[in-house]
C-alpha cells in the first residue's frame, strides 16, 4: 500500500501543473504523480509540430527537468495507470498491481485517440498523434523510407501533421469527412484560407470524404479504400479525428458524466475529494454562453489544475479563464482566443491573401472570439475586447486602420 495526501492520475500538462500548483499554493503534504508513459512529463502540442519535424529534441519539450520533481518533493510513478477507484476507501489500483490510498485525487488522464470504425486500423503504418511513442513510430517509418502519407481528419492535428509531412518531402493526401476543414472550431473564412494554403503546398485535399476501410498486405497498410471504391495508395496513415475521454474508472466508481466527467466550478466531481481537470472534464464555461463543454487545450488543463490545487489548499477560486489556442502550419501562426459557439456575426479584418488577417466572431453585438493569422497584435487586443464584453460595430471592427484597443 502506497499512501499519499494527493494522488494525481495523469502526468500530462494538467497533472504536472496540478503538482506544481499545489507546491506554489504552499501545500506541504505528499504528492504522487502517476503517469501512463515511462517518460517524464512533457508538452503535447509540439508532438504534431516541432517534435515531429525534428526541430526540437525531447529534452526541449519536457515540462520540467528531472531534478525539479525531486527538489519539490513530488513523487513520480511512471509507466502505470489507474484501473479502479474505491471512493469510500479512498484507494486506487494501478496497472502495476500497487494500491494507492489518497486524501484527494486529481484525475488528469486526458483522452485516447479516437479510432476509425472500419477494418484495417490495426495494420502497421496506421498512426495517431497523441503521445511521444506515437510520433517516434512515425519518425521511424519515415526514416525507413515511407513517402506516401494519407492524413485522415482536417482538424488542427491533421493539418499540422500534413504541414510537417509536406515539409519533410512526403506526398500528402488529406481526407476530411465534412465540407470544409476546421469545421468544428472555425468559421468558413479561416477554413477556406487554410484549404488554399495546404493545396498550394501540394496537399491533395478531399472534402466530404468517406473512408470504407484500410487495405494492407497482411501486415502493413498499403492503401485507403474510399466509399466510392477508389483506393489511395500509401505507405502510412495518420488518423486525427479527435479523442475519447479517458474516464472509465471514474464513471465505474459512480462519478456523474456523459461526455467525459462532470465537474463544478472548482473542478470537483460528484465523488468526494475527487477532482477532474483538462480534456476529460465537462464544465459549464462562461465563454461558451454557459454551455457544458470539454476543452481540449493546454490553457484549459493548466488553469483547471490551478483551480483544483487552490480548492485543495483552502483557497477556493472558481474557474473563469478565457480559452486560448494556437496552431503552427508552414510559416503561419494562428492564435485563437474565446469560443465562437453560437456566434451570429462574423467579421473578416484584413485580406487573407496578405497572409496576415483576423476573423472576429460576435454574439449580440459583442466580440466572443478571435482567430488571428500572423497577427499577434489583433490577438492580444482581441482578447481584451472579449473580456470587456462591450458592444462594438462590425463596420468598425472591419476597419484595419482602427486598432482594436481603441474600441475598449
Amino acid at each position: 500500500m502506497i499512501e499519499t495526501d494527493v494522488a494525481i492520475a495523469g502526468a500530462g500538462h494538467g497533472g504536472a501543473q496540478a503538482a506544481i500548483a499545489l507546491r506554489q499554493q504552499g501545500f506541504e503534504g505528499r504528492i504522487l504523480l502517476i503517469g501512463r508513459e515511462s517518460h517524464l512529463p512533457y508538452e503535447r502540442p509540439p508532438l504534431s509540430k516541432e517534435y515531429l519535424a525534428r526541430d526540437k529534441p525531447f529534452e526541449r519539450i519536457m515540462i520540467r527537468p528531472e531534478k525539479f520533481w525531486a527538489d519539490k518533493n513530488i513523487d513520480l510513478r511512471l509507466g502505470t495507470a489507474v484501473t479502479d477507484i474505491d471512493p469510500r476507501a479512498r484507494e486506487v489500483k494501478l496497472t502495476d498491481g500497487e494500491t494507492v490510498r489518497y486524501g484527494s485525487l486529481i484525475w488528469s488522464a486526458g483522452g485516447d485517440a479516437r479510432q476509425l470504425s472500419c477494418s484495417g486500423v490495426t495494420l502497421a503504418g496506421v498512426h495517431s498523434v497523441r503521445n511521444r511513442p506515437d510520433v517516434d513510430r512515425i519518425m521511424a517509418e519515415l526514416d525507413a523510407g515511407a513517402k506516401k502519407v494519407v492524413v485522415i481528419g482536417g482538424g488542427y492535428i491533421g493539418l499540422e501533421a500534413a504541414a510537417v509531412m509536406t515539409k519533410l518531402g512526403c506526398s500528402v493526401t488529406l481526407l476530411e469527412a465534412q465540407d470544409r476543414l476546421l469545421a468544428r472550431v472555425a468559421g468558413e473564412d479561416l477554413s477556406r484560407f487554410y484549404e488554399k494554403e495546404h493545396r498550394e503546398h501540394g496537399v491533395d485535399i478531399h472534402l466530404e470524404a468517406k473512408v470504407d476501410c484500410l487495405e494492407g498486405d497482411g501486415e502493413k497498410v498499403t492503401g485507403v479504400k474510399m466509399h466510392d471504391g477508389s483506393v489511395l495508395p500509401c505507405d502510412m496513415v495518420i488518423v486525427g479525428i479527435g479523442i475519447v475521454p479517458a474516464v472509465g474508472p471514474l464513471i465505474a466508481a459512480g462519478a456523474a458524466g456523459a461526455n467525459g466527467v462532470d465537474v463544478d466550478e472548482y473542478c470537483r466531481t460528484s465523488l468526494p475529494d475527487v477532482y477532474a481537470i483538462g480534456d476529460c472534464a465537462a464544465h459549464g464555461n462562461p465563454y461558451a454562453n454557459g454551455a457544458v463543454i470539454r476543452l481540449e487545450s493546454v490553457q484549459n488543463a493548466n488553469d483547471m489544475a490551478t483551480t483544483a490545487a487552490k480548492d485543495i489548499c483552502g483557497n477556493s477560486e472558481s474557474y473563469n479563464a478565457l480559452p486560448w489556442f494556437w496552431s503552427n502550419q508552414y510559416d503561419l501562426k494562428l492564435q485563437t482566443a474565446g469560443l465562437s459557439f453560437d456566434h451570429d456575426t462574423t467579421v473578416l479584418r484584413g485580406d487573407p491573401d496578405s497572409r496576415k488577417f483576423s476573423v472576429l466572431y460576435l454574439r449580440d453585438g459583442r466580440v466572443i472570439a478571435v482567430d488571428a493569422v500572423n497577427n499577434t497584435k489583433d490577438y492580444v487586443q482581441g482578447r481584451k475586447l472579449i473580456e470587456a464584453r462591450i458592444p462594438v460595430s462590425p463596420d468598425t471592427l472591419m476597419d484595419t486602420e482602427i486598432p482594436l484597443k481603441d474600441l475598449l
